[in-house]
């Protein structure tokens, strides 16, 4: 009998690999917030609230209870190892996948075949070697991935919906196996028995709506797909659909949890989802469409960031071992299950038809999980057709050698990804709210747009209850009519202050939620927005600014949308912007104000002790505002006269990026003047 058959050995692989995947991701987990939604997701669970669209429900329950119940280490992370869990679940359910895979490649008619000379049978796999290893090295080759691994270590949405995806997966396995089994000529007891495993797996696929229903959705194709190669047409005309759509419907009710969370008024409640209609944005993620795009220039840009994605995923470019293993599987999956091939097939293609159209930055990897797992069941299937060829032609010592070799390949993609997803000792995050935090004064406030910013001081301020005296406003919040409610219960103050521009913009604020396209025919109705918008912003800074200090990030500032750039000319008409640490401080004078000396924390920014990519957030969005405030306050530093200053400030933004050349010239520039050239 094959090993595969023994269900106490499947549940061993399946048991070792997520033990295998949790050491790993423990080892690696991040101490503390990190950037992107961490640190917004961790108080949406703390508190449960309601997180950025669709919410997330299933995820803010089972992380409030990770936050809740793990007797140690701080709040975010006790998140984070949520993340792993879930992750080592998943590792452990890719173990269970391919055993069911492999297995039903038996059952679906034809005799495995070789890659090579001779045929192989259900013999071919009884013995360890050709049984056992290829569960093994999909699994360990899904925990040693970039992307899966990467989310593993943080606070996150993304690895509880691959271990729900591959839990229906699995479940929609076992259910064909046992209908294959039972035979397709009529309806037995048998069969009957066979659909709880399709109902359950309908459960959990509506489960699986409640974390990230984007890419959940995304395989519906390919389960269909394969139900259709199972049981034909007839299924879809039969009372079982519906039993299975009441199934998903049941999962799907978690989002009930939104308007019950959003009634307790949390101290995050992203787009108050009380009403029907709020719920529907909510869960549509109504914002996020103005994202997708068909251009043939973005689709192009995206295939490019795909491919170097996915020559990544595995290990490095030019060693793409995992890659080959699942075309080889793909190939040989195609001849002897075809079923099982379409499905894969089809879910890579509708997870790269919405991908490659889809337009956002941060955590656009996450978005190809579905197309990682499928390649991952491909290589593991390929792992098995190579091991067959190396039985047929160099009987069980072959197979055995060749089975340590492979299991060489989850090795090396681990050892390619251990650099860049060793997040031991990340406190960037922190450490950047923490600059920012020591700039400003007691009271004073912060105007942001930079949710790299926003988003782990909202765990700061929240969580670790700090600096609760500032302030800060997300700018690009403040077109969300939801987000006044949250201000006003955080600074019910600045709110009353400001009633009649708060009240005017909210005006048009809701007319243009309800209807955006008939701001954008108007351009009188697009005007007066905007223009109360700035007046709105405007009003909350001269009020401020008389009582304590007012600050801005660099994105303020720089900031390329039109009406973002008006409020920018706006501020630096009215007031005279002078760079203090990672912000820019506001002053109704023209006098010259001596900037502080900021003592930059930057723990594995540059120190070498963390490894990022160029499309790391990072480096497109952290290491450029530190390097570029230096530099800022080079420039004004040496506008005032205080050249040997400007000199040092030059020095530490040319050490943090040695190929800014207006830093460097700066530089050149500051010592000149010093030595009185």
């Amino acid at each position: 009998m094959s090993p595969l058959n023994s269900l106490a050995v499947r549940t061993l692989c399946a048991a070792t690999a997520a033990a295998v995947a949790l050491s790993l991701y423990w080892w690696t987990l991040a101490p503390t917030v990190t950037l992107v939604d961490s640190g917004e997701l961790i108080v949406a669970a703390r508190g449960l609230g309601v997180a950025h669209p669709p919410g997330f429900p299933l995820y803010v329950l089972l992380a409030h209870s990770a936050t809740w119940l793990l007797p140690f280490a701080d709040v975010a992370k006790r998140a984070n190892f949520a993340s792993a869990v879930f992750a080592a679940l998943a590792v452990g359910m890719m173990a269970a996948v391919m055993g069911e895979a492999l297995l039903t490649v038996l059952k679906a008619g034809a005799p495995p075949k070789t890659i090579g000379r001779g045929d192989a049978t259900a013999e071919g796999i009884r013995t360890l070697s050709v049984g056992i290893a290829p569960v093994l090295v999909a699994a360990l080759l899904l925990a040693g991935s970039r992307t899966l691994w990467a989310y593993a270590t943080v606070a996150e949405v993304y690895t509880l919906n691959t271990f729900l995806i591959l839990t229906v997966f699995f479940l929609m396995l076992r259910w064909r196996r046992r209908i294959l089994a039972s035979g397709r000529a009529r309806r037995t007891s048998a069969t009957q028995h066979a659909d709880g495993w399709l109902y359950a797996a309908a459960l959990v696929f509506g489960l699986a709506l409640g974390v990230h229903h984007v890419t959940v959705g995304l395989t519906l194709p390919g389960l269909a797909a394969l139900v259709y190669a199972t049981e034909g047409r007839a299924f879809f005309t039969s009372r079982r659909i519906m039993y299975a759509a009441l199934c998903a419907f049941t999962g799907l009710s978690i989002y009930a949890y939104l308007p019950l969370a959003a009634a307790r008024s949390p101290v995050l409640n992203w787009g108050d989802p009380e009403t029907l209609q709020r719920i529907w944005w909510h869960v549509t993620g109504r914002q996020y469409q103005a994202y997708m795009s068909f251009s043939s220039a973005l689709v192009g840009r995206h295939v490019t960031e795909f491919v170097r994605l996915i020559t990544r995923e595995f290990g490095p470019w030019w060693l793409p071992v995992g890659l080959v293993l699942a075309g080889i599987g793909l190939a040989a999956v195609f001849q002897n299950d075809r079923a099982l091939c379409v499905m894969l097939l089809l879910i890579i293609a509708a997870d790269l038809a919405y991908g490659l159209s889809y337009d956002i930055a941060e955590d656009k990897d996450a978005y190809y999980l579905p197309t990682v797992v499928a390649l991952v069941i491909a290589a593991g299937i390929g792992a098995q057709q190579s091991l067959l060829w190396a039985r047929a032609r160099h009987r069980e010592p072959g197979a055995t050698l060749l089975s340590v070799a492979l299991l060489l390949v989850p090795a090396v993609a681990l050892a390619s990804n251990f650099r860049f997803n060793d997040r031991s000792r990340y406190f960037i995050a922190h450490d950047y709210v923490d600059n920012i935090l020591d700039t400003i004064a007691p009271g004073g406030m912060l105007l942001t747009l930079d949710w790299q910013v926003c988003s782990p001081l909202l765990y700061v301020r929240t969580i670790e209850e700090r600096r609760r005296d500032v302030i800060v406003i997300d700018v690009n919040m403040l077109r969300r009519s939801w987000y006044f409610d949250y201000l006003r219960r955080e600074y019910p103050d600045l709110i009353a202050g400001s009633h009649d521009k708060v009240e005017a913009f909210l005006e048009d604020l809701r007319h243009w939620e309800q209807d955006p396209q008939a701001y954008e025919r108007d351009r009188s109705l697009n005007r007066r927005i905007d223009a109360r918008f700035h007046d709105m912003l405007l009003d909350f800074v001269s009020r401020h600014i008389g009582g304590a200090p007012v600050y801005v990030t660099q994105d303020i500032v720089l900031s390329r949308d039109p009406s973002d750039a008006a409020l920018a000319r706006a501020l630096s008409t009215t007031y005279q912007l002078v760079p203090q640490g990672l912000a820019f401080q506001l002053f109704a004078d023209r006098a010259v104000h001596e900037p502080a000396e900021p003592v930059l924390r930057t723990r594995g920014l540059t120190d070498g002790t963390l490894r990022f990519e160029p499309d790391d957030v990072v480096e497109l969005k952290v290491l450029p505002v530190y390097v570029t405030m230096l530099y800022n306050r080079g420039r004004y530093l040496a506008l005032i006269g205080r050249q040997g200053r400007a000199a040092a400030a030059f020095k530490q933004a040319v050490a943090l990026d040695p190929g800014f050349v207006p830093a460097q010239q700066a530089l050149a520039e500051s010592l000149r003047a010093t030595r009185g050239e």
